[in-house]
């Protein structure tokens, strides 16, 4: 199967082209409580997309499932509204998978699947070292749809320099590995186009196919609407890149005896960035 592929957005008319040019998924980011505090400095995407995002963006789609990720669990203050709240407006205004990140505990997950009650896919975002020290029972809950792994604060949790040092080291393996045997699906990290990003985004995608996952995110610099303004060059990038990447998926069916090679090639590249 295909990946599954992820776009970041909160703007409909975005949401839209994405989804013409064969995303499989558009995704909508509230997150942002601790956010900065943990990534600040770091050019990361830190975006703050809202309830009504999720309204405007489920009214605008018809094919692609529509993806939120809320916040991590917390209680109602002056600041903010309980996670019970976020999660249940967020379903009611469309979302059709919820993403809980940055969990430590069994108990999160947990209160996530309570929350949710069926009325979406429960999606875990894993980027903690704790959670991965947990992971076995996390696996073994009841309602975990599909699981992600996030490399960006994962590695921060590890100290490492460059996040795909986890594809070096053998933390992602591990994980996808149990997930596998656990039959949930499973994904990390982000693709830029073909021929782009610090490792070339054809070697990531060969990852993805060795270690099994299904799904994936483009990542900004895939098309940054903030640079590219004009909706006809968006769209060319768009049904151009996501076709690139169909037709380079193809190859790996055929090929995939280059996956041990293609590892060691991640290894070398890794070893000189850091």
């Amino acid at each position: 199967m295909p990946l599954k592929l992820m776009y970041i957005t909160n703007r409909p008319n975005i949401a839209q082209i994405a989804e013409s040019a064969g995303v499989d998924r558009i995704f909508v980011d509230m997150e942002y409580i601790g956010k900065d505090l943990r990534q600040g400095g770091m050019d990361t995407v830190q975006n703050h997309h809202t309830l009504q995002d999720v309204k405007d963006v489920a009214d605008s789609i018809k094919l692609a499932e529509l993806l939120v990720r809320v916040n991590p669990l917390h209680d109602e203050t002056s600041e903010y509204i309980s996670s019970e709240e976020e999660i249940n407006t967020a379903i009611d205004n469309g979302a059709r998978i919820v993403m809980l990140p940055y969990f430590k505990t069994v108990q999160e997950v947990e209160k996530f699947i309570r929350i949710v009650d069926g009325r979406a896919k429960v999606f875990p975002l894993l980027e903690t070292p704790e959670a991965v020290k947990i992971v076995d029972d996390i696996i073994k809950l009841d309602g975990l749809d599909e699981i992600f792994v996030g490399l960006n604060d994962l590695s921060l949790g590890y100290g490492k320099k460059f996040m795909f040092e986890l594809l070096c080291d053998g933390t992602v393996e591990k994980l996808c590995y149990k997930f596998n045997c656990a039959n949930i699906p499973y994904g990390f990290g982000g693709i830029a186009a073909l021929g782009q990003g610090m490792i070339p985004a054809e070697k990531i995608i060969i990852e993805h196919y060795r270690l099994g996952s299904s799904c994936v995110i483009l990542s900004r610099s895939f098309c940054n609407t903030n640079q590219v303004k004009d909706e006809e060059k968006i769209s060319k990038k768009f049904l151009g890149g996501i076709q690139e990447i169909r037709s380079f998926e193809n190859k790996v069916f055929e090929y995939s005896n280059f996956f041990v090679k293609n590892q060691k090639e991640i290894k070398r590249i890794v070893s000189e960035i850091i």
